[in-house]
């Protein structure tokens, strides 16, 4: 099978097959995103990546702990709509002004369905290229940069959590995405 470039249309989306942490309860949602300890992160997409930092008191790209995955509460009020909503989290919505996101920790066998890669929409109808095409084996990190997955160069080079494909999918409303599981 060909690599397929993981482009979409609007908001990355995330449709969780098995994920540890709905058992688990390996849930964390008290802190706020913060791109350093004054400056709110203006904006998050479900399936991005953020580390839990407890002691610096938010969720952040830097600091220590492992990245955990942005998968924040659908709200579908339209009970006719089968399939999972994509959306962003701005910090605007927020009394405060600063978002709190839900971060999943991700173990070792979790599977999701995803096409969150490259960058940041700028709108729910806005055309985001990845620049990634993804094929069956291919190993995928955490960008420490933007949040977002990428392509490692190997499993064993990958940082954690290194995530696999497993499948060249689709996203409900037909966009490309990736079937991945945590290996490491």
């Amino acid at each position: 099978m060909a690599a397929t470039a993981i482009n979409r249309k609007g908001y990355g989306q995330v449709e969780p097959n098995h994920l540890s942490a709905q058992k688990t309860g390996q849930i964390y949602a008290q802190l706020p995103a913060m791109v350093d300890d004054t400056t709110p992160i203006a904006h998050l997409e479900q399936g991005q990546f953020l580390k839990y930092n407890y002691a610096g008191g938010r969720c952040s790209l830097d600091g220590d702990g492992e990245f955990m995955l942005v998968y924040c509460e659908e709200k579908l009020y339209d009970e006719r709509r089968w399939m999972h909503k994509d959306f962003c989290l701005n910090a605007s919505d927020f009394t405060d002004g600063k978002i709190y996101p839900r971060l999943l920790k991700t173990n070792i066998g979790d599977i999701l369905t995803t096409n969150t890669f490259g960058a940041a929409a700028s709108g729910p109808d806005a055309q985001v290229t990845s620049g990634v095409s993804l094929d069956v084996g291919d190993p995928l990190e955490v960008d420490d940069q933007t949040g977002f997955l990428k392509l490692a160069a190997s499993v064993a080079a990958a940082s954690v959590p290194c995530f696999q494909v497993v499948k060249v999918y689709t996203m409900p409303d037909g966009q490309p995405g990736v079937k991945i599981q945590r290996v490491k």
